[in-house]
């Protein structure tokens, strides 16, 4: 006789997993393998990586769900392998060789060519990404052998270093802004060089304030019991450190956790339109905005534990 299946009971988990994501597997495969390993009941990512890429993908569970679209705006810093003289389909190791061309690449024609990506540029998405047409993913148009025209995008490369270089290859530390396409920036300045190029690899170090160091692997967090796995959760309130902090006290604790506006010392010195973390003593309240007339306003409130 069959023995039953156990069911999986999943439970409450509110906080943020700083996950250390492998080659070869999908943002989203990543996201529901190490739900699975908390029994989360709601989980989200806060920004894909490419299945070619490694490194750094906060997870958020529970509570921690509703502030991670603050960190798609976050700057992000990236290590990426480049070669030159292979254009790809896609942009990286894994498409289908277009073109091949004599590379030698010096160190000083390299940096040369870098100075005019610092700062703001302006980039064209690639076929193969996950933008959307008619409600159709561009990659899958891409797939199918269509192209379509997209528009040039504004980002900003706040820093663009160097690491090594040796003839057809050289590896890039990278700091830029939200929406920038590294796959992009790799066959833009092979294309300024004048000899193509492709990236072959892409690690992501940091997301904002938050840094791969602290970041575990799915293979360590599995060989953890369930109390060692739980203490590598961090607070909800982990995306949102950048922001100021406001703490409430008294009858405003209640009127601003239903959702009202208060009236606090602390908001008035702020700009309008400033967010804050809002906590009453040591617990995340939610997140807050500053009116015009300085009033602190709910925008994300925390369910109670």
């Amino acid at each position: 006789m069959r023995e039953a299946q156990v069911r999986r009971v999943w439970q409450r988990v509110d906080g943020v997993l700083l996950l250390d994501k492998s080659s070869g597997m999908t943002s989203n495969s990543a996201l529901q393998a190490a739900r699975r390993l908390y029994s989360a009941a709601k989980a989200g990512h806060t920004g894909t990586l490419d299945p070619l890429a490694t490194g750094l993908l906060p997870l958020c569970f529970g509570e921690a769900t509703k502030f991670s679209a603050d960190l798609l705006d976050a700057d992000k810093t990236y290590e990426a392998d480049v070669r030159f003289g292979v254009v790809t389909d896609t942009g990286d190791s894994e498409g289908q060789v277009l073109e091949t061309r004599a590379a030698d690449v010096s160190v000083a024609a390299l940096e040369a060519v870098l100075v005019g990506f610092r700062g703001p540029i302006r980039q064209v998405p690639p076929m193969y990404s996950a933008l959307k047409r008619d409600g159709q993913p561009l990659y899958k148009l891409a797939r199918q052998g269509v192209e379509v025209e997209r528009e040039a995008r504004d980002v900003v490369i706040h820093a663009l270093e160097l690491l090594t270089c040796d003839v057809d290859r050289c590896r890039l530390r990278v700091r830029c802004s939200k929406g920038t396409y590294i796959r992009t920036l790799a066959e833009d300045i092979g294309r300024v060089l004048g000899c193509g190029a492709h990236l072959t690899a892409l690690r992501r170090t940091a997301v904002g304030e938050l840094s791969v160091v602290d970041a575990l692997s799915l293979d360590a967090l599995a060989a953890l019991d369930e109390v060692a796995r739980s203490r590598h959760l961090r607070a909800p309130d982990a995306l949102l450190q950048s922001l100021p902090a406001i703490t409430l006290a008294g009858t405003d604790v209640q009127r601003f956790s239903h959702g009202n506006p208060v009236s606090v010392g602390g908001a008035t010195s702020l700009a309008a339109g400033t967010r804050c973390r809002v906590y009453a003593d040591d617990r995340l309240l939610g997140l807050g905005g500053v009116d015009a007339a300085g009033l602190l306003c709910p925008r994300r409130l925390v369910a109670a534990p």
